[in-house]
This record gives structure tokens, C-alpha cells and sequence, in this order.
């Protein structure tokens, strides 16, 4: 598929999940293409190179995020922060159409971190902060636990690793979002314990169609209800070693 095409499917798509794309949008999706495929080519940044691919599976797949956390929610300054955000997703697309968000990328990756810093830097991104962290530390730390009005995740961990991940960086009355494939109900009921223990609540888990893929998406969405005990992030690699159950 062309890179015209690969736009139309975008456009499309976003219209399908209720988001209307214009032209100062789809020139950042291009630029973010282009950096994308051309730092892809020294380092391995994703798989996925083709322009249907980045612009359905990458951009839309991120914007899908929309169908949980209304944009209404992300254009009145709200911090998120994008945990294991790897190239950005879903943290930039949805930075791209709601540019009022507050932005925190978090990535452990040092290649990914200096693709992230480039990127935020040559599309002009204001309120962007790339952090090369990992999440169990940054969760201990004053400046960002329980900071955040919402946590993402896509692609990271099951779900009981990863509610330890981002339920602690939430404040209370904050929401955690994960974005899962056709096993999120059985990843959902599993973290059940672990989700209570860190103070959450699971809220609903949302399906999401998007055009182009076969297969159905589904967002978690968590409550911060309560605060999470300082026993919790345990230390680095403990949460993936021995999940919570």
C-alpha cells in the first residue's frame, strides 16, 4: 500500500472510532512516519515497516486509546504519562491530535529513548518529557509516583506485571488504560488480587474494531481508588520474576 493510501486507511479508521483527522494532523503522522522508517534502518525500532502497517497498526491502534479516555479528558492539561513506550505508542498519536496533554514517555531502551528525544524534538512537541527509566523506579520516586492522571501501556506485560508498573504512578481518582489483545478478560481476571492489593479497581474493559485489523482489541481501563502501600513497585525485574496473584 502507498503512503497515500496508507493516509486514507488512517482517516478512515479514525473516522470509524470517531476522531476527525486534519491536515496539520496528518502532516505530523507523515513526519512521524518518515523518522520512524529511517531511524528503523540502524536501529530496530519495530517490525512493522510497511505504511498500512504503521499507519493502522502503530497510529490508529494508538488512537483507538480515544474510545476509552474521551479527548475531552487529555485537552484540559491532564498528565499521562506512556509506560515502555517503546516508539511512542500509543503516547505521541494521542499527543497529536489532543496537544494539550502533558506528556510523559517512559522507555528503558537507550536506542529508543534517543529516537523518542529526536522525534518529540523535530515535530515540535511542547510538554514532552522522555525518561530512560524503568517503571518499577520511577514509581518510587516523589516527583512521579501517584502523579499522574493517567497510565498507558501497550504491548508490555501481562497484567498482573503490569498493574505494578502503573497503578503506583497514578494519583487517586486517576485511571490506568492497557491496551490488550483476545486474551484480556483472562489476563484481567487473573490480576484481579494484584489490582485491589495496589489500589485499583477495574472499570470496564472496552472492544474496539479497528479497520484493517482482524483481530478484536480490547482497552483495560482501571480506577486509582486508593493509594498504593510503599511496598509497592518492588524492586527492578522482581514484579516480572513473581506477578502479584
Amino acid at each position: 500500500m502507498s503512503s497515500e493510501h496508507a493516509r486514507h486507511a488512517l482517516v478512515e479508521g479514525a473516522r470509524g472510532l470517531g476522531i476527525s483527522l486534519n491536515e496539520r494532523h496528518l502532516s505530523a503522522f507523515e513526519t512521524y512516519h518518515h523518522e520512524l522508517i529511517d531511524w528503523n534502518q540502524r536501529f530496530n525500532l519495530t517490525a512493522v515497516t510497511d505504511p498500512e502497517g504503521v499507519y493502522v497498526r502503530h497510529f490508529l491502534d494508538s488512537l483507538s486509546c480515544l474510545k476509552a479516555v474521551p479527548s475531552s479528558e487529555l485537552a484540559t492539561g491532564a498528565r499521562v504519562i506512556d509506560v515502555g513506550s517503546g516508539a511512542g505508542f500509543p503516547g505521541l498519536p494521542l499527543k497529536i491530535v489532543c496537544p494539550d496533554m502533558r506528556l510523559t514517555l517512559l522507555e528503558a531502551t537507550g536506542k529508543k529513548v534517543r529516537f523518542l528525544a529526536h522525534l518529540v524534538a523535530t515535530m515540535g512537541l511542547e510538554r514532552v518529557a522522555v525518561l530512560h527509566e524503568r517503571a518499577e523506579e520511577l514509581g518510587r520516586a516523589s516527583r512521579h509516583r501517584e502523579q499522574y492522571d493517567w497510565a498507558l501501556a501497550r504491548a508490555v506485560a501481562e497484567m498482573p506485571v503490569l498493574a505494578e508498573y502503573l497503578l503506583p504512578l497514578v494519583r487517586v481518582g486517576g485511571g490506568v488504560l492497557a491496551q490488550k489483545g483476545e486474551r484480556a478478560a483472562a489476563e484481567v481476571q487473573e490480576a484481579t488480587a494484584a489490582i485491589r492489593t495496589l489500589g485499583g479497581r477495574v472499570r470496564r474493559l472496552v472492544p474496539v474494531e479497528i479497520r484493517g485489523l482482524a483481530e478484536t482489541r480490547y482497552l483495560v481501563v482501571l480506577d486509582k481508588v486508593a493509594a498504593t502501600s510503599d511496598r509497592y513497585p518492588r524492586r527492578t525485574g522482581v514484579p516480572s520474576k513473581r506477578p502479584l496473584s
